[in-house]
């Protein structure tokens, strides 16, 4: 098969050809209809990750066709179009027993703790827990758009945040993560203000349903001008980026009682920032995470999709090939093109 592949942290990837996988008695392996590039993924390839062994094939945002079903798997057979959690459980775990495998004790996420998404093949574990059957309106791109990026803000918004009508949302940071906790707070009726420092972003935030912006490189404090356009301070906050700054302005920019949800990964020289802990002690505010979403609650999202209450179609800003995701990969921490880049030629 053909496969994007790094030998080396931070060394330009590849296009190279090799064998193709094989399932494991409990997996599958999918042909890879289409994968996302993710800022996550650009984690994992200039080292921040711990679990990445050399050489190495990123990629975990992914749609596909069953392709080859492990003896002991009983749920799926080759032809089904399916994708797949960026963080699978093994079914067996006390986690797993109370229905949270997003924070599995032995969890594995394709694209980390083995070979991923940019190739024409790979390999799931514990399939019969882990895959997710597409309905026919969702098309491959689609799917795995909703990767890591929408499925985790659906459950930092829903689950975590829980989110209702007529609350205040802010949105730290409008990449795709962002883009998508905009959507979806506002398909739940909540008042959302979106912060970035780009206009085209900020723009694309307005017409997914942001009732307000805050050009963060254009104003003095972002954490003032929120607490001003909401009256008090947002109900919910999310740092969508993860980044020093946007963790400590979705925290300040809070109401009493409010809640920050962490959702950007901070990593490497980000992974203690500083938290204004007077704050959140004197308002008694809550400070969440949102490590993706579990298989089992993917039917609320797509109840969602169907109704036309979320379109994450449009949260797609292009579609690139297989050997273009070398660049996009590697130019992922420059912030180009507003919206979500999605391989769909291999």
């Amino acid at each position: 098969m053909k496969a994007v592949i790094y030998e080396a942290f931070r060394a330009p990837p590849t296009l190279q050809r090799v064998a193709d996988p094989t399932p494991e008695t409990h997996g599958v392996v999918l042909k890879v209809m289409a994968t996302g590039v993710c800022r996550s993924d650009w984690h994992g390839w200039v080292g921040h990750d711990s679990d990445i062994e050399l050489p190495h094939v990123p990629g975990h945002e992914l749609a596909g066709v069953v392709e080859a079903v492990g003896k002991d798997v009983t749920r799926w057979k080759a032809g089904d179009r399916v994708t797949v959690p960026f963080v699978g459980g093994c079914g067996a775990c006390p986690q797993c027993s109370a229905g949270q495998h997003q924070v599995c004790d032995r969890q594995f996420q394709p694209g980390f703790t083995h070979w991923g998404s940019f190739a024409e093949y790979v390999s799931i574990h514990q399939a019969d827990i882990n895959l997710v059957r597409l309905p026919a309106a969702v098309n491959f791109a689609t799917a795995a758009s909703l990767g890591c990026r929408f499925v985790t803000s659906f459950r930092a918004v829903v689950d975590q945040g829980k989110v209702s009508a007529g609350q205040w949302v802010a949105v730290h940071g409008c990449g795709g993560v962002g883009l998508s906790a905009v959507m979806i707070a506002n398909a739940l009726g909540a008042n959302v203000v979106a912060i970035d420092i780009c206009d085209k972003t900020l723009a694309l935030a307005r017409s997914l349903g942001a009732v307000a912006t805050v050009q963060a490189a254009n104003v003095a404090n972002v954490s003032e001008a929120v607490m001003e356009i909401t009256g008090g301070g947002a109900h919910v906050s999310l740092d969508a980026l993860g980044h020093p700054t946007t963790c400590f302005n979705s925290i300040s920019n809070l109401r009493k009682r409010g809640k920050h949800i962490q959702v950007g990964l901070m990593l490497g020289e980000h992974t203690a920032p500083r938290v204004p802990m007077s704050m959140v002690i004197a308002k008694e505010l809550e400070i969440l995470g949102s490590h993706g979403m579990q298989a089992h609650r993917y039917d609320a999202m797509f109840a969602m999709m169907q109704s036309g209450k979320l379109a994450p179609e449009k949260l797609i800003g292009r579609t690139i090939s297989l050997e273009q995701s070398i660049e996009a990969l590697m130019n992922m921490d420059k912030f180009g093109s507003p919206g979500v880049t999605v391989v769909t030629e291999f």
